[in-house]
Order: structure tokens, then sequence, then C-alpha cells
């Protein structure tokens, strides 16, 4: 199902007396709040957006009460190729998409992954996907894990759940199997950035940007722990650098989780899980948002990947194991 917005964007607003003295892009970004501030910009630059019929700049001071109009056209924002992948919708209307991302699929083309991505999918599934800034992708999970993303289909849609992540109203509950028996849940605060010396990987660094995340307790094993995460921000790589740099690494992990563990006297078949799961044992399993267009709550439930099912099958059978 496509979604309703043609290439051409037609729309007006008048100021107000409050807004005398404020400057034209600030006052547009009040009026037309289901667009960046960049984009709006460009628009008022390119001569596309008008205050009482004249052309402006957006450091332009309003005297109140002035006609603001957009005559837009919309340009292709990604140049990437549709290509058909499959894409496991759970939710969608012609505001936004609902996708339970399979482990293996990668979110954005990037060195080394530039077809089958899921945006390349996109393009696929609508070709006006191609308007919206990354294809409508406003947060990604990482090439193995699984789980709930969404995607917007309008730049209004865009913007109200960039808007969400950012006031972190948009809700994202994540499982997972970390190593090591946990006392109890928590919360880490750690600054995230770049590692030093690896550029492929995340660190705990102090010139790092704000990361907050929540962890509590599912169920405890002989070495391991199935936890319930919540994240407050969204970087890279957060919730498996967190684990890591508080010493309850993700299983399976290949960038942060260390050599396996087995606790002392596992059974065969823990022991065969565990060397056989070759991805972060992650899984985003709730997502909350509130609607771009109806302003309604909506939440969505995705059950765990079939892997990290059988995983926790395991984990529990070892519980009962005779030694």
């Amino acid at each position: 199902m496509g979604h309703p917005a043609t290439d051409k964007i037609q729309l007006s607003a008048r100021a107000t007396p409050e807004h005398a003295g404020q400057r034209l892009d600030q006052v547009a970004a009040e009026l037309f709040d289901g667009y960046s501030r960049s984009r709006l910009q460009t628009w008022i630059k390119n001569g596309a957006l008008t205050v009482n019929g004249r052309p402006g700049k957006p450091k332009d001071k309003l005297i109140g009460s002035e006609e603001l109009v957009i005559n837009a056209e919309l340009e292709a924002e990604v140049s990437d190729t549709a290509q058909p992948v499959a894409l496991p919708i759970v939710y969608e209307d012609e505001h936004l998409i609902v996708i339970n991302k399979p482990a293996g699929l990668v979110v954005h083309p990037a060195a080394g992954h530039q077809d089958g991505t899921l945006l390349n999918g996109l393009l696929h599934l609508d070709e006006r996907q191609a308007s919206l800034p990354r294809a409508g992708i406003v947060h990604r999970l990482d090439r193995d894990t699984t789980g709930l993303m969404v995607v917007a289909r309008t730049l209004e849609a865009h913007a109200s759940l960039v808007e969400q992540l950012q006031d972190k109203s948009l809700y994202r509950e994540y499982e997972a199997v970390a190593v090591g028996v946990m006392t109890g849940g928590g919360t880490v605060n750690a600054r995230i950035g770049r590692h030093p010396q690896d550029r492929k990987r995340q660190a705990v660094v102090e010139s790092g940007k704000n990361a907050v995340t929540h962890y509590r307790l599912i169920q405890r094993f002989r070495g391991h722990t199935h936890i319930r995460v919540q994240l407050e921000t969204g970087r890279t790589h957060q919730i498996r650098v967190h684990m890591a740099h508080v010493r309850y690494p993700l299983v399976g992990d290949p960038v942060y989780g260390g050599r396996i563990r087995l606790p002392a006297g596992a059974s065969p078949e823990l022991r065969e899980a565990l060397q056989s799961f070759r991805r972060q044992a992650l899984h985003a399993r709730k997502l909350g948002l509130i609607h771009p267009e109806s302003g309604e709550y909506m939440e969505f439930e995705a059950p765990l990947a079939e892997d990290l099912s059988a995983l926790l099958d395991v984990l529990r059978a070892d519980l009962e194991y005779e030694r």
C-alpha cells in the first residue's frame, strides 16, 4: 500500500502577531512542523517557500500575520537500487511500516554491503520511499539483531518519528541472553563513542555521546541470564557495548562477547547450542509509538527469533540436567 502524498507539496499557513520579530525559518518550523528545519531552510533559499508571495531568507524577521506558502517538489533523497528483499511486515498503512527484521539483514547500504539491504527492499516495495531521507528509515538495528523497526512513508511521519526518538517517547524494549549470572537488574549510564584503536567498534569513552540502558532479569541460568532491556538513547551497538562494559556480554556477540564461556558440567546440548550460536543474542521485542497522523499510541510485539528461542529452551533444560 503506497502513501497518498504526490511528489508535489502545496501548503499555506499564516503567521500570528506573536511571531513578530522571529526568524522566518523558526516560524516556518513551527507552522509546518511535519518537515525538518533543514528542509524548510532549503525551500526558503530556493524560493519554494514564500512570504506574502515573495521569496525571503531564513534569517528574515517577520512582522506577524504574513502568509507563508510552500510550493515544492520532492526530489529523490536516495539513489540506491530498488531490489526485491523479503521484508516481514508486521503492520503497514499509508504513513508507516513496522518490520520484524530477520538476522543477517543489513539496514542501510555501506562498505561491504551495497546490495540486498532493508533500504533496497523499501525502494522496491514503494518507489516513493526514495523521496524520503534514508528511504524512511529513522532508526537501525545491527545486521544480526532481530526484531521490530518502524519506517516512515511520508515526510510528516518521518519528522514525527525522528522527534519521538529524540524526545524518548518512542518505546523500545529488547530481550537478550547475557553471559554470567546476574544478581539483579540495573542501569548503565556510560558515554559511547568510536573505539580509539578500532574504527569498526564502539566503546565506553569520556568523549562519547550520552547513553543510558536499563536492564532487568527475566530468568537466571547456571552461567547465563535472560534479560529485558530498555533503551533511553539509541547509540550504535549500545546494548552490546553497555552489557560488555558491566561484564555481562551478550551470548554469541562476535565483536564484544569475548571467548565462549561454558558453565561447569554443561549438558552436551548446551555446549553445542552455545558453540553454534554465532550472532549476538539480541531481539527487539516491543516497539511503542505515537501514530504520526492519528496521534494514538500503538504498540507492537514480535516473538523471539527461532534460534534465540531454541537457545533459551536449552538453557532451561540445562537447569534440570543430571550431572
